[in-house]
């Protein structure tokens, strides 16, 4: 078949398209983004009818894959690990719902925080749910779990994790193609209350749920994608998983690893591989990107058995991404460090573009409050965060999607007036609506800043589900017409901007302010393709 070079994000994409997927549903986020950018700018998608949707937020994206399900069809929601939290209430429910047509949930977890608010680690949301979990250590893997995971998907009428970290979605590697499936016809559930979770209903689907665990574990003893590897030397015994084989592997590059090798890449854990090679050698070290999940069953509650080494003990580094030192180092192996960083490179922190509209925006919300001080700015998630950096050192808060409304609501009824909100056009969609539901109802006296780029910037420009809608929206939700201004970001319109500003957060209530400007990037990125077809 043929052979292609694919990132992780792109094996999944077109391991989707080859098995049959019939849509993808997802928000943007990093490392998860191109998964659905991938579908959608595919000849081969579009030829197959595929539906690939960027959605208002996680949850909706979960809710639409899964009714997509419900039909017969085989479906693919993708997210970054914080957008499963979002997206946890549909998702815990589907695994008593369970699947009809094949039901892939791609979660992809950010350990060293390159791009997000904490590292966690989605194993646990899949345990926690009772679903099969499969983690890839290579994009290979990746492209061929989605194949194995439809196919599980709908033997066992359940949904399955793929769990990837960012080394694997953004790296590179040769991806051999299988051949591809037919979409799935229409076939609507056989038990037409399966999706039903009334209690009766679903106290019985729970117990269903429960007795499949033993099947979800003897295909995991079963697993091509988990390995027992012999070892002569019975010291040591490695367990590892996903990504983090490599990290071990890197290690061993020129020489054959003497000692007994597990590699896991699909969940619940292999409990029969595991005592195999806790019984034969003296100490266990676990080697596992993110939290220590299998490190933790292994050592359960008295941890007083064989020594266990990994990140618990301190053997591994407890936060951030592991490397092929960090692992040389838990095995007593000489690591092979580079350079020190030399004093004289400058770090160089991110920064809002040049020409951004934000810069304008942020400048004028500066002066307009100083009067009050800079310590009642709530923000939220997007490029405008940035603005907590020098020079600006404008904002007091980042915490998740859509907090910055329902914060400075509650700061205001903590005794903050004015209280300010900070959020972007896409971010307002995705969760901050509620939060102004709340702030009208209650008459808060708090002033919303809705920066409108027309875009979701931050992820490489998607669609935003806010473009043309805002201030209907916020009109819809009961704040008053007068007190939805909207102001366009420019140098040339300071003074009246900080006017209008000013004005509002005077205003004993709930008011919206619109900065409404194009996002530079994409407006340069139409500009080229607007002169390339000249």
């Amino acid at each position: 078949m043929q052979k292609v070079l694919l990132l992780g994000d792109e094996a999944i994409a077109q391991g989707g398209i080859d098995a049959g997927m019939s849509g993808i549903f997802a928000y943007p986020g990093t490392p998860s983004t191109e998964i659905t950018e991938y579908v959608i700018s595919s000849r081969e998608a579009k030829e197959r009818g595929i539906k690939a949707c960027w959605t208002a937020n996680e949850k909706t994206a979960m809710e639409a894959a899964l009714g997509m399900s419900y039909a017969g069809k085989r479906a693919m929601t993708c997210m970054k690990h914080v957008g499963l939290n979002v997206a946890a209430d549909p998702f815990i429910n589907s695994a008593i719902t369970g699947a009809n047509g094949g039901f892939i949930i791609v979660a992809a977890d950010d350990p060293s925080m390159h791009s997000s608010q904490n590292e966690q680690d989605s194993r646990f949301f899949g345990k926690f749910a009772f679903i099969p979990i499969l983690e890839p250590s290579n994009q290979q893997e990746a492209y061929d779990m989605v194949f194995y995971g439809f196919d599980f998907s709908e033997k066992y009428g359940i949904p399955v994790l793929i769990r990837i970290t960012t080394r694997l979605a953004h790296s590179r590697a040769g991806v051999t193609r299988n051949e591809s499936r037919q979409q799935n016809n229409i076939k609507q559930p056989a038990n037409l209350r399966q999706f039903v979770l009334l209690p009766s209903i679903a106290r019985k689907q729970y117990k269903d749920l429960l007795n499949k665990q033993k099947y979800f574990e003897e295909e995991s003893e079963n697993s091509p994608f988990n390995k027992y590897y012999e070892g002569e030397d019975k010291t040591k015994g490695i367990i590892t998983t996903g990504i983090a084989y490599n990290y071990l592997m890197e290690n061993f590059q020129d020489t054959k690893l003497p000692y007994p090798l597990l590699k896991i890449s699909q969940y619940p854990v292999p409990v029969k591989m595991i005592k195999k090679l806790y019984d034969e050698c003296d100490t266990i070290y676990v080697i596992e990107e993110g939290f220590p999940v299998v490190e933790e069953l292994l050592r359960g509650i008295l941890d007083n058995g064989k020594k266990i080494s990994g990140r618990m003990d301190g053997g591994l580094p407890r936060d951030g991404e592991l490397n092929p030192n960090s692992v040389a180092r838990l095995l007593g192996m000489k690591a092979k460090d580079g350079r020190e960083i030399p004093s004289v490179v400058t770090p160089r922190p991110p920064s809002l573009c040049i020409g951004c509209p934000h810069t304008d925006s942020v400048l004028a919300l500066k002066e307009a409050i100083s009067e009050y001080g800079k310590d009642r700015v709530f923000s939220d998630i997007g490029c405008y965060t940035l603005s907590a950096l020098p020079p600006y050192e404008m904002i007091n808060s980042c915490v998740d999607m859509g907090a910055s409304i329902t914060m400075a609501k509650g700061a205001y009824e903590a005794g903050i007036v004015p209280s300010v909100a900070v959020i972007g056009d896409s971010t307002f969609t995705h969760s901050g609506i509620a939060g102004l539901l709340d702030a009208v109802k209650d008459k808060s006296n708090i002033t919303v800043f809705i920066l409108d780029n027309e875009t979701t910037a931050m992820t490489g420009g998607q669609p935003s589900a806010a473009s043309g809608r805002l201030e209907d929206i916020c009109k819809g939700i009961g704040v008053e017409s007068e007190h939805i201004k909207i102001i366009n970001p420019l140098k040339r319109n300071h003074e009246e901007n900080v006017k209008i500003i000013k004005e509002e957060l005077n205003y004993d209530g709930v008011s919206v302010i619109i900065p409404r400007r194009e996002c530079i990037v994409t407006q340069s990125q139409k500009f080229r393709e607007k002169s390339k077809s000249k």
